[in-house]
């Protein structure tokens, strides 16, 4: 009798033990992972008064050995350091993003290596990078990034709006102290009209640098971006959104040098450029709905340093992404059109130069009705 008590005493300790250990399960051993901090500590264990052994930063490789939950639900790994000394301690699990969802952030920037930046973008406050378009759950949460983070915008996508009690995780709440206060602008008064109800909501797959995120690619909850429109051409918008911008002559390369994180607003000189732009006809968004319904082609003229408008097409109904190909004078744009029987095909707009150097299109047959010349 007293042996089966011994047993069942083991039996009783044992699983306390292992209550303690919390998430244990969920790390195993040899596993690795990135810090995503810019800078955190490793420390000697989970407790408040825990001695600081060693600073790591983001992009440091750890060997996760273990894992645990603290009193306050704060989850914990113990970590293998890649110092001269192997440090071994404690971090903090919202510091470190596991390599299998690196690996996975990986392979989704390999599906648009050879897609160009169709825009720029930055966060108006601090939001999740998700490795799919949805918000439903925690579990393709990459990162955390910060507010005012810059990015190029390869792809958007449409999806349906989660209920309210499906949204686990918001990524459209602005931390305290992130947006100005007091402000006129924005503010809606007692009579003026609502904004239509929205069935569905909006996310750009977006490409980062690596002083951003070590995560190269994922996707950003639309609300929370700002479009980066270059200060060349962001006094030409005619009450129509811009969706996607790239340069069309050799101007381009004068930034080429400058460093990723740069105020992506910002170009070296005025030039050239190609434009897709969007209708904002105030109605609900549609999930099927194109991603822009007009180009407008914007020529720079050096003697006079002035923009004139070279190409506006009619309303058409086009999808991303948008290729300048060429260089030098030779160089052509490449846009993908839906036509009235909805078929997608990719259309070739050559641009070249008159005899008074101004910019022109040459438009493919099908789309040239109803074109608009300076």
């Amino acid at each position: 009798m007293c042996q089966k008590m011994r047993r069942l005493m083991a039996a009783l300790i044992c699983a306390a033990a292992l209550g303690l250990t919390g998430c244990s399960t969920l790390a195993q051993k040899d596993e690795t992972g990135v810090v995503i901090a810019r800078r955190a500590q490793v420390r000697s264990s989970t407790a408040v008064v825990a001695a600081d052994l060693v600073e790591v930063s983001r992009g440091d490789v750890l060997d996760i050995l273990d894992s645990d939950t603290a009193e306050n639900g704060e989850r914990w790994l113990r970590v293998r350091v890649h110092d001269e000394e192997k440090t071994e301690g404690w971090i903090e699990a919202r510091n470190v993003m596991p390599q299998k969802m690196l690996d996975s952030s990986r392979e989704l920037a390999e599906e648009d290596k050879e897609t160009p930046a169709q825009a720029a973008g930055q966060l108006r406050a601090s939001t999740n990078l998700r490795l799919s378009p949805d918000r439903s759950n925690n579990d393709n949460i990459l990162m955390k990034l910060d507010s005012g983070t810059r990015f190029e915008i390869v792809g958007w996508k449409r999806v349906p709006k989660p209920k309210a009690s499906d949204t686990t995780e918001s990524d459209d709440a602005p931390r305290s102290g992130s947006v100005q206060q007091n402000t006129s602008r924005g503010r809606k008064e007692p009579n003026e009209s609502k904004e239509p109800e929205e069935s569905n909501e909006l996310w750009y797959k977006v490409r980062l640098s690596p002083a951003n995120s070590p995560a190269p690619a994922g996707w950003i909850f639309g609300k929370q971006v700002e479009l980066a429109v270059p200060s060349d051409i962001i006094f030409y918008r005619t009450g129509r959104e811009f969706v996607a911008w790239q340069r069309l002559d050799d101007e381009a390369d004068a930034g080429a040098d400058q460093p990723k994180d740069k105020d992506a607003a910002k170009e070296g000189k005025p030039g050239s450029w190609v434009i897709l732009e969007k209708s904002s006809s105030g109605e609900p968004r549609k999930l099927d709905e194109p991603a822009f319904d007009r180009i407008y082609v914007l020529g720079y003229d050096k003697s006079n340093q002035e923009h004139y408008t070279a190409y506006r097409s009619p309303d058409l109904k086009g999808l991303l992404p948008l290729r300048v190909e060429g260089s030098g004078d030779d160089k052509s744009f490449v846009a993908k059109i839906e036509d009235e029987n909805g078929e997608v095909r990719e259309a070739r707009f050559k641009v070249y130069k008159d005899a008074r150097g101004l910019l022109r299109v040459n438009v493919p047959s099908d789309i040239l009705k109803g074109k608009r010349r300076r």
